[in-house]
C-alpha cells in the first residue's frame, strides 16, 4: 500500500519547523541529546541504525547522529526535509552517515526500500499522517529484530478529543491573517493555569521559559503545532500495547500525559523470536547485516 492522499486541511508543520530551526542552538541539540540517551536506556548509538520517522526539524536525528548512529531522516513536509537537509549540512554529516529522504510514514514500498533498523524513533508523528493505525504498522515492520520502537501518540481524552479535533479543523480552515481567533484563546487554555500558577508563586513564566528542557523542544512552536496539528487521532495505552504486542513487541518504557492532554510516550522492543515484522524484500540497515 503506498501513501493516502495528502489531506487539503492539513496543517503545515514543515513551516513551523522552520521557525523554530532559527532558535536551535546547541543546549538545545545537547537535551534532545540527552533525551535519547534517557529513553533509549544507553550511552552511545555507535554501530546502530536509527530511523527518524516524521523528522520534522531534524533534531533528534541531529541528535542520533551525533550518538554515532548511522540515520535516515523520512519527512513528508518539503519544509521539514529542507530544515533536516539544512541541520544535517550545519553538522558537516556524510551523506553515507545521515541520509535524507522525502516520503510518508505511509508509503511502504518506500519504507520497505530502506529496509531494517536497530532505532525507528517517530515522536508525535503517526496520529497526524491521516492513517495512524497503518503508521504504526510500517514503524513496527521497520523494527530489527531485538530493535526499539519509539513512539510517541496523543492520548484518547473522549469527548474532550473530539472537541480538539473540531478546533484544529477549523484553525486549518480559516485564512492567515485570521487564525489568531482559534490560536488565541486556545493558547489560555492550554497555558493559561500554568502562568497563573506561576505568576501566584512568584515565579512568571517559569513553566514556558524551562520548557525546552524536555527534549529540547520550544513552548511556542510546539502550541502552534497542537492548535493546528491536523490530520489527528488518539489512542489509549492499551490500545496501543495490543496492536503492537500483537506484532511481536514488548514494552520497555511507558511515559503518560496522566490521562489528560498530550502524547502517551512508548519504547518498545521487538522480540527476536518473532517473524511478523520482517520485509522480506529490503535490505536491512541493521548493524552487522
Amino acid at each position: 500500500m503506498t501513501a493516502s492522499p495528502v489531506d487539503p486541511l492539513r496543517f503545515p508543520f514543515g513551516a513551523n519547523w522552520r521557525r523554530f530551526l532559527e532558535t536551535v542552538d546547541d543546549r538545545i541539540v545537547n537535551e534532545a541529546v540527552q533525551s535519547l540517551r534517557v529513553g533509549l536506556g544507553a550511552e552511545t548509538l555507535s554501530q546502530k541504525s536509527f530511523l527518524d520517522l516524521g523528522s520534522g526539524s531534524g533534531l533528534f536525528s541531529l541528535a542520533a547522529w551525533r550518538l554515532g548512529a548511522r540515520v535516515v531522516s523520512v519527512d513528508i513536509d518539503p519544509d521539514s526535509v529542507a530544515c533536516t537537509a539544512e541541520l544535517k549540512r550545519r553538522a558537516g554529516a556524510e551523506d553515507r552517515l545521515w541520509q535524507v529522504v522525502s516520503g510518508s510514514a505511509l508509503d511502504q514500498q518506500l519504507l520497505r526500500s530502506l529496509g531494517q533498523f536497530d532505532v525507528v524513533y517517530s515522536w508525535g508523528v503517526l496520529h497526524h499522517t491521516g492513517a495512524m493505525w497503518q503508521g504504526l504498522d510500517n514503524a513496527a515492520r521497520c523494527t530489527a529484530r531485538g530493535g526499539r520502537l519509539w513512539v510517541a501518540i496523543y492520548n484518547d481524552q473522549g469527548r474532550a478529543s473530539r472537541r480538539w479535533k473540531w478546533v484544529k479543523r477549523c484553525y486549518n480552515r480559516l485564512p492567515t491573517g485570521c487564525k489568531w481567533l482559534v490560536w488565541g484563546p486556545c493558547l489560555l487554555r492550554l497555558w493559561g493555569p500554568t502562568m497563573l500558577r506561576d505568576l501566584l508563586r512568584l515565579r512568571p513564566l517559569a513553566s514556558w521559559k524551562n520548557y525546552n528542557s524536555h527534549r529540547g523542544m520550544n513552548a511556542w512552536y510546539d502550541v502552534l503545532d497542537w492548535v493546528g496539528g491536523y490530520p489527528f487521532e488518539v489512542a489509549r495505552p492499551e490500545q496501543v500495547f495490543g496492536f503492537l504486542a500483537d506484532r511481536g513487541f514488548r514494552l520497555l518504557r511507558l511515559k503518560t500525559c496522566g490521562g489528560g492532554l498530550g502524547c502517551n510516550e512508548y519504547v518498545l522492543r521487538c522480540e527476536p523470536e518473532t517473524l511478523v515484522n520482517a520485509l522480506p524484500a529490503a535490505e536491512s540497515h541493521r548493524s552487522g547485516q
